[in-house]
């Protein structure tokens, strides 16, 4: 989990100072790769690699590219807009990678509720009840989507000025971005609950933490 934590940190640094003054067409090119290392470092760090959890993996790709191809397609999602090429390769208009994207998010704000609220419930009860690791059965399920929610509220204007995606709305971002994001990240935390998937990967929670400083330090500086 350190080092994972490790190059996960060198990699959005590096990544950030290259954005930021370097070389911005280049490093933004690199996305796809940092998106790619940070799903190897998760399934490095993520435990007891079970059946359910690829299944989880297979299924959030699925869920995630199918929703944008509703959205880019036919406007019947997230709004009106399209892909740039700063994301790789694209089929109907959506990348490949956008599924790798909405597994990690969906996966680490998951795992992120579900260690906070076994850490509370921990310390609450220590002094009569044994530790547990599956406490909140709903609450991972609503205030992980909420916290998805809130990370692409964050990453969008990042993602518009580097280029990753553009809104074809007069009004900007649509607030039904923000409520597909929430009902689709829920749906998915749903299926992450039904499953027997371990749910202690540490490295999530600093994967998470690490994202948000990257695009909230963008979206001072650029």
């Amino acid at each position: 989990m350190r080092w994972a934590v490790v190059i996960s940190l060198i990699f959005h640094a590096v990544g950030f100072i290259g954005i930021v003054w370097i070389d911005q067409p280049g490093f933004i090119a690199m996305t796809p790769a940092n998106l790619l290392l940070s799903l190897v470092l998760i399934v490095w760090t993520h435990g007891r690699l079970n059946f359910p959890f690829f299944i989880f993996m297979l299924m959030s790709f699925q869920v995630g590219f199918f929703t944008e191809y509703l959205g880019v397609n036919h406007q019947l999602l997230f709004g009106h807009y399209r892909y740039e090429e700063a994301l790789g390769i694209k089929v109907y208009g959506v990348p490949l990678m956008i599924g790798v994207n909405w597994f990690m998010i969906v996966y680490c704000c998951g795992i992120t509720v579900q260690y906070l609220l076994n850490m509370i419930w921990n310390l609450l009860k220590r002094n009569d009840a044994p530790d547990r690791f599956n406490v909140g059965y709903w609450s991972v399920i609503i205030d992980g989507a909420l916290l998805a929610m809130f990370f692409d509220w964050l990453m969008e204007p990042v993602a518009i000025k580097l280029g990753y995606w553009t809104w074809l709305t007069d009004g900007g971002i649509p607030v039904k971005n923000y409520w597909d994001w929430f009902f689709v990240s829920a749906f998915l935390l749903w299926v992450f609950r039904q499953l027997d998937i371990p749910r202690q990967n540490q490295f999530a929670v600093h994967l998470l933490w690490i994202q948000t400083l990257f695009f909230l330090s963008l979206r001072f500086f650029l």
